[in-house]
């Protein structure tokens, strides 16, 4: 394994127009997952990470989201269902603010109305 990873092509370099969150580049951990699900027996992941130069919960993470992604783990949720779970919290957020404002606004139309009303 130590001879796939090329000089100057390490996990940890990063490319200025990397879009992907986080500390490695998106091909390199496409990279390390391909690695892991071809090779027969399975390697250790830790040994695995070493070798590649990187932490070893990094690769742990993306393996296990790439099996999750393939139907293989149901423990984990797979991408499509994390950003769909994303984008619902963001719209309950959206919604409880609206709603926020919509049991306050009734209070100030009436102050508006009638400014002698006490609060």
């Amino acid at each position: 394994m130590r001879g796939m990873v090329t000089a100057g092509h390490g996990l940890h370099e990063r490319s200025p127009d990397d879009a992907c969150p986080g500390k490695y580049p998106l091909e390199s951990r496409e990279r390390a997952v391909r690695m892991y699900r071809a090779a027969e027996p399975k390697p250790v992941i830790r040994r695995m990470a070493e070798e590649l130069g990187v932490h070893h919960e990094a690769p742990r993470n993306r393996i296990r989201q790439a099996e999750a992604d393939a139907g293989e783990r149901q423990d984990v949720l797979t991408t499509a269902e994390r950003e769909e779970l994303a984008a619902l919290r963001k719209e309950n957020a959206q919604l409880k603010r609206a709603n926020e404002v919509l049991r306050t606004a009734p209070a100030l139309f009436a102050a508006q109305l009638d400014p002698a009303r006490p609060r």
